[in-house]
């Protein structure tokens, strides 16, 4: 039997088939894109979301036509995104997307009225925007009839649940992601919906991950490309998910996702609520491994790659018209600039906030620097100069994750970024930790699949599952004679995020609550 994997992304939804070994057997991404009808609003029609898994999930059960059957699908999904639903589980609007950003005051007012410490000390978070309840507060004030109307906000895996006919539920990590999710009692805080103004009847029963939800119905089932009784078991958060599928069950162990955004998450036995992770506004909240909490803490990473090489490659910018790439040139374009680097130093200080800082400032206004440019500055000094400004600020995001939640030697990692052996390379000798590279790239559809063999008892358990099908293909040391060579333009870089940050357009106006 095979256990299918889907993860639900922002911009596009991947399936993934793998044996009960953790080998992929086939896989498919399908995407989608999201629309901004006003400033600062992003949404997007779920039944895009919908369409997007059928095409998938179709795509990866004909490719692997000649395997075993799939025994049953988990669903993972970027958090904070979610759908109104009436009483016959029909979406009233479209779903607002976590990077819709509207709901700026209603979020102050509610550190406001519960305070940012004891915020902290029931969800794990640190108030923004980007999370469900404040949004669902700017809909009762200014959607008052889609607020009237809705029997439930969901999840987008509760959305995919309700399409299917089973229950809308949603697993604790989801939950944690609304901002009112009390994570050590695992149910939604009375404190904060009470301030709030809502009813817990309004939000989605929260269960365990691994929860098997039901089976999927003949027609239903049709439309995925799957066999009908095929069993559905309700995933996670896609970073706890991705957390599992590079072996972080517990304390003890890092992980880092290179990607869009680079995520360092450590796991532990409990929640990092410590004066030093609220003062860097980490992130702690429930794993998708029972009993178990992890921490995160983010900032922009290969969105500044993706913006070279859009800069270098795209018709219009004096290079290769995007219609002449193949599927898989952009990462021949990366193989060719890192083949070309200088083996010193760049001596750039670049920053990658195009879009705002993450940790600790979370300061939406600051934006990318690129200081030190001369004559002789190539494109491949540029590529070099971001891979570096990267690693420098990896060291203060780790840094300020052992501060908060322990300090940690060693880090595992995955997602795209972790194909760039300088990158690599940088990352360890900046950081002063060993990376061990694992096998899988696909770390989240793999701690998703994990959740499904447990489900249906191929593995005894999560750390059963990690012995079989998490492994790693090398081990980068750090390497002290890079790390004297960087000291100076380690020191600059902090110099120049710090004065970024400082005169950065920063004015958060605080209406009154």
């Amino acid at each position: 039997m095979s256990l299918l994997a889907i993860d639900i992304g922002s911009s596009a939804c991947k399936a993934v088939l793998f044996t009960v070994s953790g080998e992929i057997l086939a896989q498919h991404t399908s995407e989608y894109a999201p629309e901004f009808p006003r400033p600062c609003f992003a949404e997007m029609d779920p039944e895009k979301f919908w369409h997007a898994i059928c095409a998938s999930c179709q795509a990866v059960v004909r490719d692997a036509a000649d395997v075993d059957p799939v025994q049953a699908l988990c669903l993972s999904s970027h958090g904070e995104t979610f759908v109104a639903l009436d009483v016959n589980g029909r979406p009233l609007a479209p779903a607002i997307l976590n990077q819709d950003s509207r709901a700026t005051a209603e979020a102050a007012c509610c550190e406001a009225a519960i305070g940012r410490k004891r915020l902290f000390q029931i969800t794990g978070l640190v108030t923004h925007p980007m999370y469900s309840i404040p949004k669902i507060i700017w809909l009762r004030q200014h959607r008052p009839d889609i607020f009237a109307s809705t029997a439930r906000f969901v999840t987008l895996i509760g959305y995919i649940l309700q399409r299917t006919g089973l229950p809308p539920y949603t697993d604790y990590s989801m939950a944690s992601r609304f901002l009112a999710f009390d994570i050590r009692n695992r149910c939604w805080s009375d404190e904060i919906l009470a301030a709030a103004g809502l009813s817990k009847d309004l939000l989605p029963v929260p269960v365990p991950a691994g929860t098997i939800a039901g089976k999927l119905e003949s027609g239903v089932a049709s439309d995925l490309g799957l066999r009908p009784g095929t069993l559905v078991v309700i995933g996670g958060h896609d970073q706890p998910c991705g957390a599992l599928g590079v072996g972080v069950i517990g304390g003890g162990r890092v992980s880092d996702s290179i990607g869009t955004y680079e995520c360092i998450l450590a796991g532990s036995d409990t929640p990092s609520l410590t004066d030093a992770a609220l003062a860097a506004s980490l992130n702690s909240y429930c794993h998708v491994v029972p009993d178990k909490f992890v921490t995160i803490a983010y900032f922009p990473s290969g969105i500044m790659l993706k913006w070279l090489h859009d800069l270098l490659y795209s018709n219009g910018s004096g290079g290769i018209s995007t219609e002449t790439i193949a599927e898989n040139i952009e990462a021949d374009h990366y193989a060719f600039l890192e083949a070309h680097v200088p083996e010193s130093p760049t001596g750039l200080c670049i920053t990658p906030h195009l879009i705002g800082t993450c940790n600790p400032e979370f300061n939406p206004h600051a934006r990318g620097v690129i200081a030190g440019l001369n004559p002789g500055t190539t494109s491949s000094v540029l590529y070099k100069g971001i891979l570096e400004g990267l690693a420098c600020e990896l060291s203060l995001v780790t840094d300020a994750l052992a501060e908060g939640a322990g300090d940690f030697k060693d880090i595992y990692v995955t997602g795209g970024g972790s194909r760039s052996a300088l990158g690599l390379q940088l990352r360890a000798a900046l950081t002063g930790r060993r990376l061990h590279v694992m096998r899988s790239s696909e770390a989240v559809c793999l701690g998703t699949a994990i959740l499904a063999g447990v489900a249906v008892a191929e593995y005894r358990d999560v750390r059963e599952a990690v012995e079989q099908v998490v492994h790693e293909i090398t081990v980068i040391a750090p390497n002290p004679a890079i790390a004297a060579s960087y000291a100076d333009q380690v020191n600059r870089y902090r110099v120049l995020r710090a004065a970024m940050v400082a005169h950065s357009d920063f004015a958060t106006h605080k209406e009154d609550c």
